[in-house]
């Protein structure tokens, strides 16, 4: 795996799309004079669910458990899905799902949070006060917005509570189009576009921004690490991998993003915690091919150093 770096300018971006509730900037976070780093850390999923395993907080607690967290899990949405696509979503009344988070909170010592599918307004204006309230030392948000057919996922309302939300975030994860959504630009057309959009994004929003080029074609798969606030060695650190041919890739964003925040709990260096996942999350997909689970887009192999190439006994 290659590891390189570029500078970039900082110079500031006039449009705020993420305003304060206090009408001031957004605000910004440096997770390392809080964060206590752990080498079992409790990691919270806060996302919708996959009956198949190979999404949503099934994949979350196996990648958190995969890469040395202790997992843990508040359900946002009950969906009914598989490996060929949604079928329907059952979404909880709110009074319920924050009676999910106060549940955890009140008890457990929380290290991490990732937080995926937020399926509507209210879903999201709750989680927010719950962060609000809580204050965990670390933040991954993965907005789920966009579809891999690309049908938007949210309503216009819901998309920009999304947008108000990511300045509590540490890390942003999105996939190319939902980068375009949260930014309300066209989806780049280009790797160079995409993390020149990153830099965007970490500039308003003031957080780190994963930027993903899994939706890209080419030999290679690239990812960056971009902050335009000085967190980083350079304001953008990209790896570059092998893209590897499956079609196995269901889960593949939930998976990464709780495992980023599991290997940050234990790291506290961003790039040391993407050199890691990424290395894990490409044999993921190497052997994602020996699952043979359904008959569409199978999920990665989360156990994979424990599991694969292992005979069957008997």
């Amino acid at each position: 795996m290659d590891l390189k770096s570029t500078g970039a300018s900082r110079e500031e971006y006039p449009v705020n799309l993420y305003p304060s509730t206090n009408g001031g900037m957004p605000h910004l976070k440096s997770h390392a004079t809080r964060l206590g780093l752990r080498s079992t850390p409790r990691v919270l999923s806060i996302a919708g669910t996959d009956p198949t395993g190979g999404a949503g907080i099934q994949a979350d607690l196996k990648s958190i458990a995969a890469n040395g967290g202790y997992g843990m899990a508040v359900v946002t949405a009950l969906v009914a899905q598989n490996t060929r696509g949604v079928r329907s979503v059952h979404t909880p009344p709110v009074k319920f799902l924050r009676e999910q988070l106060d549940a955890v909170s009140d008890d457990v010592v929380i290290d991490a949070v990732k937080i995926g599918m937020l399926a509507d307004v209210d879903v999201i204006r709750e989680v927010r006060s719950w962060l609000e309230a809580i204050r965990p030392p670390l933040v991954v948000l993965d907005p789920v917005m966009v579809a891999t057919s690309g049908d938007r996922l949210l309503a216009p309302s819901a998309e920009q509570a999304l947008r108000d939300l990511v300045s509590l975030a540490d890390l942003i994860t999105p996939n190319i189009p939902e980068l375009a959504v949260l930014l309300q630009e066209p989806t780049a057309g280009s790797w160079l576009e995409a993390v020149e959009q990153g830099k965007r994004l970490s500039r308003i929003s003031g957080a780190t921004v994963l930027v993903k080029g899994g939706h890209l074609t080419g030999v290679s798969c690239p990812d960056a690490l971009v902050n335009t606030q000085g967190l980083l060695a350079d304001t953008v650190v990209e790896f570059t991998s092998p893209r590897v041919d499956t079609s196995n890739t269901h889960g593949t964003g939930c998976s990464l993003s709780s495992a980023m925040a599991t290997a940050q709990a234990q790291t506290g260096d961003w790039a040391a915690s993407l050199s890691r996942v990424k290395a894990w999350l490409q044999d993921a997909l190497t052997y994602a091919d020996e699952l043979e689970v359904g008959s569409g887009n199978g999920p990665i192999n989360h156990f994979h150093q424990l599991f694969a190439g292992r005979p069957p006994l008997g």
